[in-house]
């Protein structure tokens, strides 16, 4: 055979395999629904209203670390905090103190102190973010809730809303093995617990935190809104991958329902 006849007989097979490939994906697409079915929702500043809960459940934390309140060391801390909004509160401890030890100490802190201002009726929805949520569902959309909170802080304020049941699946750092935004592990996560969808790309991420938007354009979402009810403006989520920055989270049922 010359050297002819095998490059055209490998751009036949070649061609041949494209087109299959091509075909079984879009069979596999089918049957899982595409269209932007699965929705990753971050919860504190993007469906739930924190109302500087996180500022103030870290100062108490900070204090019982000795961080006193007033001093360098505590406002240069408590800025980092503000500015990592969205990351796993564990990952920014670890930062902030320098130990495992320290770091679980002043995360326990932080938690504790977070769950009793949720307990004490400090924790609200944001406008429309219920309404939203069930006109995505009733749309046959899936929806997951991530937060990077503990479990049971997480589960503290879906308590508090009455919303154990009114997204598909719930999800923190450590069901995704720990790792939190900005890492693509949570959407990753929602992504293979729910089966919702057969590519990464017809995930959709909405949150209000550059590393929302992060996280959602490492793990390949087809969609990433950022939501301008929480911590970052519309330059930091754009800057972070934002494919649209919408007013609220009330405003993705109608994003979603044109055409992509």
């Amino acid at each position: 055979m010359s050297d002819t006849d095998i490059t055209n007989s490998t751009n036949s097979t070649n061609s041949t395999n494209s087109t299959d490939s091509t075909d079984s994906t879009d069979n596999i697409k089918g049957t899982a629904g595409g269209g932007r079915k699965l929705v990753v929702l971050d919860m504190a500043g993007t469906t739930v209203a924190d109302g500087g809960l996180v500022e103030r459940a870290f100062e108490q934390a900070a204090e019982r670390l000795g961080v006193e309140p007033g001093t360098p060391d505590h406002a240069e801390k408590l800025r980092y905090v503000l500015d990592t909004m969205g990351e796993s509160k564990i990952s920014v401890f670890r930062h902030l103190f320098g130990t495992e030890e320290l770091a679980h100490r002043a995360n326990s802190a932080f938690e504790e102190a977070y769950g009793a201002l949720v307990d004490g009726g400090l924790v609200t929805p944001l406008p429309g973010a219920r309404a939203a949520i069930e006109q995505l569902r009733a749309d046959g959309r899936t929806v997951v809730l991530t937060t990077g909170f503990a479990r049971v802080t997480q589960d503290a304020i879906l308590d508090a809303l009455g919303w154990q049941d009114l997204a598909d699946l719930t999800l923190c750092p450590a069901d995704a093995g720990g790792r939190g935004r900005p890492y693509p592990d949570m959407v990753l996560t929602a992504f293979l617990r729910t089966g919702a969808v057969a590519d990464v790309s017809d995930v959709v991420v909405a949150g209000d935190t550059a590393y929302d938007m992060l996280s959602g354009r490492r793990a390949g979402a087809g969609t990433v809104a950022g939501v301008l009810t929480g911590a970052h403006d519309r330059e930091a989520l754009t800057r972070h991958g934002a494919t649209h920055v919408l007013a609220s989270v009330a405003e993705l049922p109608a994003l979603l329902g044109e055409s992509p």
